[in-house]
């Protein structure tokens, strides 16, 4: 009997396709041999509105991408967590759709985007989902670094403020069996291991919040991404599989980005294709693999250098060739006899 050669589906992420119709992003997915797609909540590939309120959208959706081959895993609604905890400025209207931003009043578009998130929660639940990958913003993320120096109560109150506006969310995601996986990434409360355990503590250690492992957004920082696995490995809902490269030797920019657009040739680290950059991949499906984790395993596509078309097809076979299930029994273990 032949085993399995992997145990997780390789979906696509569809948020840097969302100027393509869904109905041609899935054909092009299923020849690229993708298993499936995590949704984003913008573009025409999921409508959060829609999809509370229209009957048969959900599933005219699904039926869509089932004319391909291609089952939903997840879908995500980045740019709308992004306004819940964010400081409004004029950049979130071109994030977030116009029912959520409204007159453009910062008090208004937050609570609004918390009670789209919650749609978020209600509409995974109606398309059969159990994750929704997303971003939550942060109020201290502009603090970082800073001076005149900021005082640690005031870090304090950006985690209460967090807490304050995520708990009801959350409820709202507990109430559907739905859960919300933060993508750790810069500029969110969460970034590296130690603002995820301290965003984790404060919501009380809640099921409902977990996050969306992407070791892209740790390994330039120099943040151990294996040990965020081993650290959050109960709470890792969702994966992203993107590469990124960093110089070995100093350059004109740093961690920093000295405010250079991605793809210029003066940047300290950019995004890669997965294979393409420094992030040990055989490292992170090991550590998945002992932490338990089995759900898909989702390309987010991001290289400035390369084709985007050849890029996702390349992306999809090495994801496979990277992933294998772990074993179940010893390999040591056919040389034990009982001696008693």
């Amino acid at each position: 009997m032949s085993s399995p050669t992997r145990t997780r589906p390789v979906t696509l992420f569809t948020g840097q396709w969302a100027d393509l119709p869904l109905a041609t992003l899935a054909a092009k997915a299923a020849a690229w041999g993708y298993d499936g797609l995590e949704l984003a909540c913008w573009g025409d590939h999921f409508d959060v509105e829609r999809a509370v309120s229209e009957d048969g959208y959900v599933e005219r959706q699904r039926d869509l991408l089932a004319q391909h081959g291609l089952a939903v895993y997840a879908i995500s609604n980045h740019l709308v967590g992004q306004a819940v905890c964010d400081r409004i400025d004029a950049r979130h209207q071109a994030i977030v759709p116009p029912r959520v931003w409204g007159d453009g009043s910062p008090d208004g578009v937050q609570r609004r985007a918390a009670e789209e998130m919650q749609r978020t929660a209600r509409a995974a639940a109606t398309l059969g989902v159990k994750v929704v990958p997303g971003f939550t913003g942060s109020s201290i993320w502009p603090l970082l670094y800073s001076f005149p120096p900021v005082s640690p109560s005031a870090i304090d109150a950006g985690f209460r403020d967090f807490a304050d506006r995520w708990h009801p969310i959350l409820d709202t995601f507990d109430e559907v069996g739905v859960r919300f996986a933060l993508e750790v990434h810069p500029t969110e409360i969460a970034f590296d291991i130690s603002s995820a355990e301290r965003a984790v503590a404060a919501v009380g250690g809640r099921a409902a919040f977990g996050f969306n492992f992407d070791a892209s957004h740790f390994a330039y920082q120099g943040v151990d991404y294996l040990a965020f696995i081993e650290t959050f490995g109960d709470r890792i809902y969702h994966a992203h599989m993107k590469d990124v490269w960093w110089s070995d030797r100093p350059t004109r920019s740093g961690v920093f980005g000295g405010h250079l657009e991605f793809g210029h040739r003066d940047r300290h680290w950019d995004f890669r294709s997965i294979g393409r950059g420094r992030v040990d991949f055989e490292g992170i499906v090991r550590a998945l693999n002992r932490v338990g984790y089995a759900g898909p395993l989702s390309v987010e596509w991001e290289d400035i250098g390369m084709d985007r078309e050849f890029g996702a097809r390349e992306a999809c076979a090495r994801v496979k060739a990277v992933d294998f299930p772990p074993s179940d029994v010893r390999f040591d273990a056919a040389f034990e006899r009982d001696v008693s």
